[in-house]
């Protein structure tokens, strides 16, 4: 059987859009691992949904079980209240992130997750160190680019 892991998530974005960046944290008994990336033009929303799916791929093992920690309402609702699955249904017809939300279902339906939503900036320690990583990756001098969100950006120019 493999081991429990717990995985905290935050997503940042300095103006919405803006420059963005994620963090993770992620525990397994005596292991952790953080992981950051930045973006130069992207939202918060697309960073707090990219961090878990990041987690999530970066698991080494298939049907983990993992309780991730995220105060993305955004996130943590989709999916509690199931309505990514009814997004799903209709092909995600007028739903923003549709790239994103695609890629996390693949992903999330390879283990066995469970959201937990907590209040941002109530001193939790690992949801604190995720916001400073994700801040930290969003002010990097090199930032990747979003692809999806920026092309979809200049197709509604």
């Amino acid at each position: 059987m493999n081991p429990k892991i717990t995985i905290y998530t935050d997503g940042a974005a300095r103006g919405n859009p803006g420059p963005g960046g994620y963090g993770i944290v992620m525990l397994s008994g005596q292991h952790r691992k953080e992981i950051s990336e930045g973006y130069r033009l992207t939202t918060n929303n697309r960073m707090e949904l990219l961090a878990v799916i990041v987690a999530l791929e970066s698991l080494k093992f298939e049907n983990s079980m993992v309780d991730i920690y995220t105060d993305s309402k955004y996130v943590a609702d989709a999916v509690e209240k199931k309505w990514v699955f009814g997004w799903e249904k209709v092909r995600f017809k007028k739903k923003k992130n549709p790239d994103l939300w695609i890629r996390f279902l693949d992903v999330y339906r390879k283990h066995e997750v469970a959201f937990h939503w907590i209040r941002g900036h109530s001193n939790n320690k690992e949801n604190e160190r995720c916001d400073q990583l994700a801040v930290e990756a969003s002010n990097k001098k090199i930032l990747l680019v979003d692809t999806v969100y920026e092309t979809l950006e200049n197709d509604t120019d």
